[in-house]
């Protein structure tokens, strides 16, 4: 039967993205964060706008270049990104201007321009400059024989127009200055130059204070700061290429240099000089981003990390060890699972597994999934000692993890170098999913433990997401596991799981499968709720299958960190789909789906999102919690807190945009935050 509804109009996808970078800015304004903590927020919008239009701007941009193409795509839906886009930057320096700094000031941190410096400040920086700066700068002055020089992804550089003639006699009057990367781009003051205070000075401000002294016999006219940011986003044919990992070496030193897809200059820059640099990149008018300051937001994450006051800063937590007691890992989990909630659980007992592991003589090999494994090299160095101790180590090193490449392919490295088995997935797919699998000899028999999480195999994004991780001795799940590992490496066909849900094979199916018998249920007369807990809803059929069921009676919570393209407003829903987003301290990432049925749930972690790429492009797991306590833990910490959360909450409003969760002024009203209230329970 045909469906009496309209069609269903999805939100914007890349809209959804801004509006949750709006969420993460609010929090540079929230006075009950410490000040240096606000500016680290302010920062990590940068650092997040950065990606977005390293990864998502480029489509539109070829567009606009192409007048033949702009009647392919929906101009209208780029200009309201670029709009929401400038606002968003707009609304990001103002509060650095007008309450960041200031308020930093009022504490005694001061950035000092050069109209602010005394006398002899401003011979120590003409000094540094002479010294450390100088050296490294060549001037390019551009003329038939110097061509714009070729400017790399997110360099930091000055376009100059100048007057007079050259030494030649010619009038070539602009010059471009690359600022080399190797400078530190916060320089601290000495004591004595700063009256008991902090004082740092950029060093942008040291190269604009002193580019005349680089342009001898010639008149600086005008100058600015300028940014281009590039499509950054690797595509390589794996079908075509014969050794994956030289192919994106080689595309790695490529990325800098992709199609420009922003330009950032200084809110002063002449009219002139930004026509002139958007005609070198290409690039349309709305591309351009004039900003009240500097043009690299992302470094001064240097000052939060430079600045002395713990007193600005978060107070440290220490998350809660894990203990086995006197037992052996292996011990521990024959009797039952260990469940992490990191970070207010230690990620140490995972390293502590997989050291007791490489350390066991009854230990035969070692499988683990590699995608996102930060600086901390002691996992890399508990494999690599496992192949010295001659235990078999086979690692899945995902090469294609963004902008975690190179670090992935001196991982492969490593490990090769040593004689590990390095594996790279699977062909057109990404290997997304967190596996660690252990396999022991007792006795006559071989037994297997597994690890899965919803998060990284990161120390330090441990102890700053928020994700749940299991150990287990489960032999059906981690037979599943060995079958998936085998797959992964030998492309053997995959055998019919026993617990596990896997993409691109039964995942998205599954997930389908279970919205769709909550419906049934519902028509059946019974009572039906789903949560779902996840980075991203964006995926098209998943949310027509939510849709369906909400129309149909089923009781819907989404707890969404970022994108979201349901509309809560769809006809015949009527309020049972309601969508919230928790923008906190802790980054929320843990993916949990909740599916409940007449009174029996059913629960589900997974290290996916429910995204297309997901689904059907990522090799992807998701494992059942049977246990029936740690099923109502994880119901408990990271559902019915979250939905009840109304100080870091905001929710999807029947427009497509956000609003914080309105605060109750009333004597009865009891301010809740998940991340707090967790964060006090599980502090040692």
């Amino acid at each position: 039967m045909r469906s009496s509804y309209p069609p269903l109009k999805l939100l914007n996808r890349d809209i959804s993205i801004l509006a949750f970078n709006e969420r993460v800015l609010s929090l540079a304004q929230n006075p009950e964060y410490p000040l240096l903590e606000r500016l680290r927020f302010l920062c990590i919008v940068s650092s997040n706008l950065d990606e977005f239009f390293e990864v998502r701007a480029a489509p539109h941009v070829d567009a606009m270049r192409d007048d033949e193409q702009q009647q392919a795509v929906n101009v209208q839906s780029y200009q309201e990104i670029a709009a929401a886009a400038h606002l968003l930057v707009e609304k990001q320096y103002h509060i650095f201007n007008t309450e960041l700094m200031p308020a930093l000031a009022d504490q005694g941190i001061h950035l000092v321009s050069h109209s602010a410096r005394t006398s002899q400040q401003k011979r120590w920086v003409a000094q540094y400059f002479e010294d450390e700066v100088r050296p490294l700068l060549v001037p390019v002055a551009l003329d038939p024989s110097h061509p714009f020089p070729l400017v790399a992804n997110k360099s930091l550089n000055f376009i100059v127009s100048l007057g007079g003639t050259d030494a030649f006699g010619r009038e070539n009057n602009i010059a471009i200055v690359k600022v080399p990367r190797v400078l530190p781009r916060l320089i601290k003051l000495p004591k004595h130059l700063s009256d008991k205070q902090q004082k740092f000075i950029s060093l942008s401000s040291v190269i604009r204070s002193h580019l005349a002294s680089l342009f001898t016999g010639r008149e600086v006219l005008n100058f600015s700061q300028f940014r281009v940011t590039r499509h950054s986003d690797l595509a390589v044919d794996e079908e075509d290429v014969k050794n994956l990992r030289t192919a994106l070496r080689k595309g790695l030193v490529q990325r800098n240099f992709g199609d420009a897809v922003r330009l950032e200059v200084s809110h002063g820059c002449d009219e002139h000089l930004a026509k002139f640099l958007l005609q070198q990149f290409d690039l349309p008018k709305q591309s351009l981003y004039r900003v009240h300051g500097p043009v690299n937001l992302v470094r001064l994450m240097q000052l939060a990390d430079l600045s002395d006051g713990n007193h600005l800063k978060f107070k440290p937590f220490e998350p809660r060890s894990y203990s086995t007691g006197s037992q052996s890992y292996f011990m521990h989990l024959k009797q039952q699972d260990i469940l992490l909630h990191q970070p207010y659980e230690s990620f140490e007992a995972v390293i502590d597994f997989l050291a007791e592991a490489v350390n066991d003589p009854n230990v035969l090999s070692i499988q683990q999934t590699i995608y996102r494994t930060g600086s901390d090299a002691r996992m890399l160095k508990l494999l690599q000692e496992a192949v010295r101790r001659g235990k078999e180590v086979m690692a899945v090193v995902e090469l294609k993890a963004r902008f975690d490449e190179e670090a992935n392919i001196n991982w492969a490295e490593a490990l090769e170098s040593v004689g590990a088995q390095v594996v790279y997935g699977i062909v057109g797919l990404k290997t997304h999913a967190k596996m660690l699998l252990v396999m022991r000899r007792e006795g006559k028999n071989l037994h297997h433990y597994g690890h899965l999480s919803t998060g990284n195999y990161n120390p330090k994004t441990a102890r700053l997401y928020t994700d749940v991780s299991m150990l287990t001795a489960d032999p059906q799940i981690t037979r599943d596991m060995e079958h998936l590992f085998r797959h992964i490496a030998s492309q053997v066909k995959l055998p019919r799981m026993q617990k596990l849900m896997v993409a691109p094979f039964n995942l998205h199916k599954g997930m389908i499968a279970k919205i769709r018998n909550a419906e049934l249920a519902v028509k059946a007369g019974k009572k039906a709720r789903i949560i779902l807990k996840m980075n991203a809803l964006t995926d098209v059929m998943l949310v027509q299958s939510l849709v369906k069921a909400g129309r149909a009676g089923v009781e819907i919570d989404l707890i969404l960190r970022g994108a979201c393209i349901l509309p809560v407003n769809a006809p015949g829903l009527d309020g049972r789909i309601r969508v919230k987003s928790v923008i906190g301290r802790l980054l929320e990432h843990s993916r949990i789906f909740y599916f409940e049925v007449d009174g029996e749930g059913s629960m589900w972690l997974s290290s996916a999102d429910w995204m297309n790429r997901n689904m059907l492009r990522r090799v992807e797991v998701a494992w059942p919690i049977v246990d029936a306590a740690n099923r109502a833990r994880i119901l408990q910490e990271c559902c019915e807190m979250y939905l009840k959360d109304n100080q870091d909450a905001w929710v999807l409003n029947n427009d497509g945009t956000y609003s914080p969760i309105a605060q109750d002024t009333t004597a009865t009203f009891i301010p809740i935050s998940a991340q707090q209230q967790l964060l006090q329970k599980y502090a040692n």
